[in-house]
């Protein structure tokens, strides 16, 4: 597999080069916002710092990708998007439910299950976010945390931003820049809605940071 191979998926790209998606680039900075205001919000959590980190190494690789346009770009995009899930994924049962950690990492591998099966469909990492985000909400909302909210917002945002990536191509004619710059915008809330409710979360219950790495 050539690696350096010249990849155009978007409407804005419209040949090989560093400045080839100026909003798709751009765009990438709402990532970077993203992450100083989950930095300021964990107010030294550990937790909560890492959450920024991640969302900055998302900034990073998108950002990167948009510039080269290459097959290992591509990789490193999606490859820090799906850290940052799993690694939700996995702390999410314990930070909400009180789950020990020996068991709530566990989440981590059903995600990735759950990806594969949705492969077939298209899915990639995209669609099973949204089913996250949906099983995120109902979990709460029958444990009537009020954390539920949150999850229903960021599912909400989520969807509307998953059909600005699918229509970015079909609209090309009639919007030459695409849609894919929304894509960005939008999933930088996302990830901003769903750290801000676990750095809350886990404001509110201290001994469940604590926890992390004593369980």
């Amino acid at each position: 597999m050539d690696w350096t191979a010249y990849v155009d998926g978007y409407c804005e790209r419209l040949a090989p080069g560093l400045w080839g998606e100026p909003f798709n680039d751009v765009t990438n900075l709402a990532f970077l916002v993203a992450a100083g205001l989950v930095w300021w919000r964990a107010n030294g959590q550990r937790h909560g710092r890492l959450l920024a980190g991640l969302i900055g190494l998302v900034f990073v690789a998108s950002t990167v990708f948009h510039l080269v346009a290459t097959r290992w770009g591509a990789v490193a995009d999606s490859s820090a998007i799906a850290v940052f899930l799993l690694y939700y994924a996995a702390m999410f049962p314990r930070m909400f439910f009180g789950v020990p950690m020996r068991w709530s990492w566990l989440a981590a591998p059903a995600f990735a299950g759950l990806t594969v099966a949705t492969a077939a469909f298209g899915g990639g990492l995209y669609l099973p976010a949204l089913i996250g985000l949906a099983v995120f909400t109902v979990a709460l909302a029958v444990a009537r945390d009020p954390y539920w909210a949150h999850f229903a917002v960021a599912g909400a945002i989520f969807a509307l931003s998953l059909a600005f990536r699918q229509v970015d191509e079909v609209v090309c004619d009639v919007f030459p820049t695409g849609t894919h710059f929304l894509w960005h915008l939008l999933n930088a809330v996302v990830l901003y809605v769903v750290s801000n409710a676990m750095i809350a979360k886990t404001a509110h219950s201290p001994e469940d940071e604590r926890a992390v790495s004593s369980d």
